[in-house]
């Protein structure tokens, strides 16, 4: 058969008997279909056959279209240059953290859990997340694509409430509320040990050198300290506090163990000598939710139902409540759930019951951006070790992965500094940058940031360090042999 013409193409046309004869060249005659008394006769298609296929062909050009999209606000492809063809239009409200034209953050949406996200972190030089649900899952996350790695097996039959991994990413444990604690290989998933409390488990942090995991505990108000590699019990203290523990975590040095609780206190346990060096009564006037060590171990960070965060010093037990720093006393609307230092103590994030994730400027102490988005509270907040992303964990059964990378460069960020009236300094002991308020009567005399002048051996004789002698957060006691 020859082959049809140039700019025509062949197509099908029914016998009687209602097969298919060979192609034919197209004309412009109408398509010939079988009538009813079984001879060939023109006639044209229904219109909503027509319609529903025109509509079919859009909306495959639309998914095309929007598949090349999404790949253009990854922000984890920020850096990955598309073709002209591929940049298409799109309403920007629905790629950004915040609706307010001057603080946009870009981010990713990570979906996979049934239940609220737990907690959240990251691991294997950022690369890798890792996160608990109430949907009684562990889960391990690809950090650049935002896919399920693994769900480690054999996991609870029961909410988790926190999980943990070790500084070397090799170990990971969650804590259930069916009072059991597990631990796991991250590389392999493989289950290595469980072993189960008489009360629930609170909280889990593995030490950083990786050698114990200790636990929060609800009923009997302790802490358990448990050795990581056979499971045996180094330390169970009972009535640790008054009321139930909600966060307990390691300090930088595997030595000590802070600890926070329904009853407004904080302690620290040494894990050498078995004795608790210092505890901070009313540390806070309502529940304490989450507690976190800086890098350096010499500070902790409180977060609290009563929306205030505060940074202790914890040879001394006393914390700065004047200065710039009396801005995080006035953050969240609502609870704050969690809180979470950057490496180097320059930044503290906060995640609270308004939905909200902030970011602080420990130095120059106040809040650079809040993080909006969320549809429901936000549990737990980490961020990478390089400082350019951001993790939330909310009740909203997702996670968000933020790059905060230009966060300097954004007009609010910017704004929000300058409405403080903050001067900037430098430290003359560490060369940081710090602020202090232009409105500060001892502005002029400070010389050295918050924490240089905290590490003192006389902290008390600092006025501007010195809290007020009258204030309920400073009924603290420190054993006597420390």
């Amino acid at each position: 058969m020859a082959s049809p013409p140039p700019h025509t193409c062949s197509s099908p046309k029914y016998s009687d008997k209602g097969g298919k004869t060979a192609p034919q060249e197209k004309s412009m005659e109408p398509i010939l279909v079988p009538v009813a008394d079984g001879a060939l006769g023109p006639r044209k298609l229904p219109w909503a056959t027509l319609v529903k296929v025109i509509s079919h062909f859009k909306q495959s050009i639309m998914d095309i279209r929007q598949s090349h999209m999404l790949s253009r606000f990854n922000p984890l492809a920020i850096d990955q240059k598309l073709s002209e063809k591929h940049k298409y239009p799109m309403p920007e409200k629905k790629f950004w953290g915040n609706h307010e034209p001057l603080s946009k953050i870009p981010f990713q949406i990570l979906t996979g859990h049934q239940q609220t996200v737990s907690s959240c972190h990251f691991c294997v030089d950022d690369t890798k997340l890792l996160s608990s649900s109430f949907d009684y899952t562990v889960k391990l996350w690809d950090a650049e694509d935002g896919s399920v790695v693994r769900n480690f097996e054999h996991g609870p039959q029961a909410p988790v409430l926190e999980c943990s991994v070790t500084a070397d990413s090799r170990r990971v444990a969650a804590a259930a509320y069916d009072k059991s604690l597990r631990t796991w290989d991250l590389e392999t998933g493989k289950l290595l040990w469980k072993i189960s409390h008489e009360s629930f488990i609170s909280s889990c942090n593995f030490s950083p050198d990786g050698k114990y995991v200790v636990s929060g505990l609800d009923v009997d108000h302790g802490i358990c300290i448990t050795d990581a590699r056979n499971a045996k019990t180094v330390s169970h203290l009972k009535d640790h506090h008054k009321k139930s523990v909600t966060r307990c975590c390691f300090d930088p040095d595997s030595q000590k163990v802070a600890s926070v609780s329904l009853d407004k206190s904080i302690k620290i346990w040494d894990v050498t000598s078995q004795a608790t060096l210092l505890t901070i009564t009313k540390a806070h006037t309502n529940a304490i939710s989450n507690c976190c060590f800086t890098f350096s171990g010499h500070f902790l960070c409180t977060s609290s139902w009563d929306k205030t965060l505060k940074i202790w010093n914890i040879h001394s037990g006393e914390f700065r409540n004047r200065g710039a720093c009396v801005t995080l006393m006035q953050g969240h609307e609502g609870s704050v759930s969690s809180c979470h230092f950057a490496r180097d103590t320059s930044f503290l994030v906060s995640g609270g019951f308004d939905k909200s994730v902030s970011i602080w400027d420990v130095g120059e102490g106040y809040r650079k951006i809040s993080l909006k988005g969320h549809d429901d509270w936000v549990m737990d907040v980490a961020m990478s070790n390089n400082k350019k992303w951001i993790l939330s964990a909310s009740k909203d059964k997702t996670m968000r992965l933020w790059n905060i990378e230009e966060i300097d460069q954004i007009p609010l960020v910017i704004k929000n500094k300058n409405a403080l009236g903050l001067k900037v300094k430098q430290c003359e002991e560490c060369e940081r940058p710090f602020s202090t308020y232009e409105s500060d009567c001892f502005s002029e005399m400070v010389n050295r940031c918050m924490f240089c002048r905290t590490q003192e051996k006389d902290f008390s004789t600092e006025n501007l360090s010195a809290p007020e002698k009258d204030s309920p957060a400073m009924e603290c006691s420190l054993d006597k042999d420390h």
